[in-house]
């Protein structure tokens, strides 16, 4: 389990905007600080991407997909997504963990979780994304004024793959998108 040291607060982060690279297995989402300038990019898989889509969208599917199905299930056995922290960037690889709540949130229990399937979860559960602060200041990209607008962009862009990865890390470098 990666643990954030104690002295390394978390910072809420919001969804700022997905990246759709056609032809690529590779997209992009931006989170941003939530009260503050700060923002950082993860590179992401297409169906990590496309959940979080139908979430910011509010696109209804005909069956629960994969993470609609895991919070209804944890929502059934009497838990409840609390947040989502990212709290480490090895060699170009986020790391995350799930706090959830049982017991009417007496009890938390963290889970070892890729950010892309984190995030797709908590928005998919309402639950609040947070990173350590340690991540954010060594992941994060300059931001113009023009990038701080309020709600989340959804962006297509048709460039050459790699490009992507020019300024984010990845959540998993060897990821197997295969259902």
């Amino acid at each position: 389990m990666t643990e954030t040291p104690p002295d390394d607060p978390l910072v809420e982060v919001l969804l700022s905007s997905i990246v759709t690279r056609q032809n690529s297995p590779q997209q992009l989402i931006k989170l941003k600080e939530k009260d503050g300038p700060r923002t950082f990019p993860i590179v992401i898989g297409v169906p990590e991407a496309a959940e979080m889509r139908r979430v910011v969208k509010q696109v209804e599917t005909e069956r629960p997909m994969t993470h609609e199905l895991l919070v209804a299930a944890v929502e059934a056995l009497g838990g409840r997504l609390e947040r989502v922290d990212i709290v480490d960037l090895r060699n170009h690889t986020f790391f995350a963990r799930l706090v959830l709540s049982k017991d009417g949130g007496e009890e938390q229990v963290v889970v070892d979780a890729r950010p892309s399937d984190a995030i797709a979860l908590a928005l998919r559960a309402g639950a609040t994304l947070s990173v350590a602060q340690s991540v954010l200041e060594e992941a994060r990209i300059d931001v113009s004024e023009d990038e701080l607008e309020e709600g989340v962009e959804d962006e297509s862009d048709d460039a050459e793959d790699g490009d992507a990865e020019s300024n984010g890390g990845s959540d998993d470098d060897a990821e197997d998108d295969d259902a």
